[in-house]
């Protein structure tokens, strides 16, 4: 799988202003959050999980590529396998999850693994959240605009309040593509606004080159 808008988006935007010391990233591809995260922060210890053969041997060899090899680790494991035996909790949870329910099959089975939401049901990833965060903790992820509404209900449904929230659109005439959404256990005044990715094709706004720029080689 190829690095995507969304996920450069998640890795650029998750909250990290409390300083997480733990990260763990739920179904991480090839890696591109926890190093994005291992970038931004300080944090002792960032955890990720991969089921998919191949991306798991991307991930770890993307791992010890970069700078921060001795702060990432990742498991070859299902989010339901290291559930079984969970560390200890962590201060920030990200995960860019899969969401495509439609479940024709392409005939790629890595592909469909990491696109279809049946890989991952969103239940099942917000009640392990709940039981990974800690107590301050952050869970942050990018979903489709239109699963938004049900998600927040899902995760208050465990305790998890949404306290931040950007709409995304590909440019300002089209619709709201994406919700990149950050909970905690701690009610807050919500923050919330709108990020518009380009003003034509292969031009980007002010607003995403400041988000993205230090994440691409050019920008």
């Amino acid at each position: 799988m190829k690095i995507g808008t969304d996920g450069v988006l998640l890795g650029a935007w998750t909250p990290v202003d409390e300083n997480p010391k733990r990260i763990l990233d739920i179904g991480s591809g090839t890696g591109i959050l926890a190093l994005m995260l291992a970038q931004r922060c300080d944090a002792e210890q960032i955890d990720a999980l991969e089921i998919e053969p191949d991306a798991y041997e991307q991930c770890v060899e993307n791992f010890e590529a970069s700078p921060w090899g001795d702060r990432l680790f990742c498991y070859h494991a299902s989010l339901k396998m290291f559930m079984k035996e969970p560390e200890d909790s962590y201060d920030l949870i990200v995960s860019n999850p899969p969401f495509y329910k439609e479940d024709m099959p392409s005939g790629d089975r890595s592909r469909d693994k990491a696109r279809q939401a049946s890989a991952l049901p969103f239940e099942e990833l917000v009640n392990s959240v709940a039981e990974l965060l800690s107590p301050n903790g952050i869970f942050s992820v990018v979903i489709p605009y239109k699963e938004k509404v049900a998600f927040v209900q899902l995760a208050e449904l465990s305790g998890l309040f949404l306290i931040k929230a950007t709409r995304v659109k590909g440019t300002a005439e089209t619709a709201t593509k994406r919700s990149l959404l950050a909970f905690s256990f701690r009610k807050v005044p919500m923050e919330t606004d709108e990020l518009v990715i380009e003003e034509k094709r292969h031009l980007y706004t002010q607003a995403y080159v400041e988000l993205t720029r230090d994440f691409y080689l050019k920008m």
